[in-house]
């Protein structure tokens, strides 16, 4: 935490020096001393000190000063420091001013130039008002603020980022909180792009896309070389456990991400039947540890980074980002995931993010305390959500399109039929949303009654099954028809081997139509979709892909001699 700051503001050079002067003699130990020369040359030094959220303990200006007077300055500058103490400096004949301004801005004292000697007509005063404001200041949040309303889909979007990236930042709600709208204000010059992100040093980002944030935060977006042994694409459970035993076995091992590490896993608010974690963890917990873990063992990580595109010319394969940086390496394992399939009704577009959240959305919670909002799904994800938000929502209404038993974990049934305010409503979907800068109701249809309902609620959060990520390969390895990537017997028709396979041997278990490339976690065609599985395909793909490895060493090391022999 920078030292609180003492402002000053006087047009008179002579005078404006004689008071800093006095000030870093008696305060520099404890205060920054900023002199200015002009009121508008002041109240810039206070956009930009609140811009860096560095606290204002005194502001000290002159009365007479051409374009702005310093009862118009003080007036100007507590809208932004309500609490720092504010004082005056006159002449005798601006007596009356002084004592208007006392009324008009909150004047703490005013004082009448000059002061000599210092130590009895001027110390004695101020060390009073700074002492009062140190009793009573509560210190700014010395990091990363990030300014914007609850109903913005890209307020959300960067909150989750930073949120699920691990990264601390104060929420400034500018429709609740009038200095920060005008914190904004100051820097957008209203052409309401949200959010606005502060950081310590004063930069400031406006509504800035993923990429740029992790930059900016200090999280890697750029591989640090064009080539290496195994690059996964995905870092959940799947992409992380392969890259924390690829790095293990001393493979150059690049993990890639478009978003951050933990995929639809890190939003889950506690995991129960991880083998290890008696008490459970939250996803959020188990992507810092793995990320931690794979890193110390020497994976790189990218987040933020789109792979746009797989090729194969043998005998590597490449890797092509979003940036059209182009990457190559020996083997690749696609951890890519799932993403929860979009609710297709009119009007539902304009609110995710306001009031409609796909997945958990765990930064939200708060905001909907004492509130009725609703879980729509019934697979574990939507449970875990469930139980997370009956500690904040008045109640928790789940809507199932059949019954929890059919694809929820029977320990988390239970917890949920022994929680007073969850409510399940099975044979029920969502038909209509309404609202128009906001979720504000939903309608209800009961499939087996027809019978409709429309209820109103500020949120509901969607976990309505799952399609997978794999546009990135489609052409270049075979998939399911809904869009699964199919690996080892999965592979083998008709006792046929894929099309193209040039192999004596099957494809490996994890392996895919292409060889060197493999598949783990929920993208794979008929996979237990749970974390421990997950975890344990990244694992087990590793494993064949240091096969491959070891073979193609054994093979270059048998050319010379095969060479010999030709000749």
């Amino acid at each position: 935490m920078s030292k609180p700051v003492i402002v000053t503001v006087d047009d008179e050079p002579q005078v404006s020096d004689a008071i800093e002067r006095d000030l870093r003699k008696h305060y520099r130990k404890d205060y920054q001393i900023i002199k200015n020369s002009s009121g508008p040359q002041a109240l810039e030094t206070v956009h930009q000190l609140k811009q860096r959220n560095t606290p204002i303990a005194l502001f000290l200006a002159d009365q007479r000063m051409p374009n702005m007077g310093g009862t118009e300055f003080l007036s100007e500058a507590m809208k932004f420091y309500p609490d720092a103490r504010k004082v005056l400096l006159t002449a005798y004949a601006d007596t009356d001013a002084a004592i208007s301004a006392i009324n008009d801005v909150g004047l703490d004292y005013y004082l009448m130039k000059p002061w000599d000697p210092p130590e009895q007509n001027f110390y004695p005063i101020l060390d009073d008002l700074l002492s009062d404001w140190q009793a009573s200041a509560q210190l700014p949040y010395d990091g990363i603020r990030v300014a914007g309303t609850q109903w913005s889909s890209s307020c959300h979007k960067v909150k989750d980022f930073l949120a699920r990236s691990q990264i601390p930042y104060q929420w400034l709600n500018i429709e609740l909180m009038e200095e920060a709208k005008l914190l904004v204000e100051s820097v957008t010059n209203e052409n309401n792009q949200l959010p606005v992100i502060f950081f310590p040093d004063g930069s400031v980002l406006i509504n800035p896309d993923i990429t740029e944030l992790a930059d900016k935060v200090g999280l890697k977006t750029r591989a640090a070389q064009p080539f290496y042994d195994l690059i996964i694409v995905g870092a959940g459970p799947a992409g992380l456990a392969g890259a924390v035993y690829g790095s293990s076995e001393g493979l150059k091992t690049l993990l890639i991400d478009m978003e951050t590490t933990g995929g639809q896993a890190g939003t889950s608010s506690l995991i129960e039947n991880y083998l290890g974690f008696p008490k459970g963890l939250s996803g959020a917990d188990l992507a810092r540890r793995a990320t931690v873990q794979a890193t110390r063992l020497g994976a790189e990580i990218l987040t933020a980074q789109e792979v746009t595109k797989i090729s194969v010319r043998e005998p590597y394969k490449y890797v092509k980002l979003k940036d059209g940086t182009q990457l190559s390496c020996k083997a690749i394992i696609l951890a890519t995931g799932v993403s929860l399939l979009q609710l297709d009704l009119p009007g539902i577009e304009p609110l995710i993010g306001a009031g409609v959240y796909y997945g958990a959305a765990l930064t939200e919670a708060q905001h909907y305390r004492d509130q009725h909002v609703f879980i729509v799904g019934g697979a574990n994800s939507a449970g875990q959500g469930a139980m997370f938000f009956s500690g904040y929502a008045s109640k928790v209404t789940m809507l199932v399109r059949s019954s929890l038993s059919k694809s929820m974990s029977h320990y988390l049934i239970e917890q949920i039929n022994s929680t007073s305010n969850i409510e399940i409503l099975s044979k029920t979907e969502v038909i209509e949303v309404h609202g128009k800068d906001r979720l504000q109701s939903i309608t209800i249809k009961n499939s087996e009654t027809g019978k409709t309902d429309t209820i109103k609620t500020p949120a509901m959060f969607l976990f309505i099954g799952a399609a997978p990520h794999t546009d990135l390969v489609r052409g270049v390895i075979e998939l399911s028809e809904a869009g699964f990537i199919l690996t080892g017997p999965d592979l083998i028709q008709n006792e046929k081997r894929p099309k193209n396979w040039r192999l004596k041997r099957d494809p490996y278990l994890m392996e895919t139509s292409v060889p060197g490339i493999f598949a783990a976690g929920d993208l794979s065609h008929g996979v237990v979709r749970r974390v421990a599985s997950a975890v344990g395909q990244g694992s087990i793909a590793v494993s064949y892909r240091s096969s491959i490895f070891k073979n193609s060493l054994i093979i270059l090391k048998e050319l010379p001699k095969f060479l010999g022999r030709i000749i």
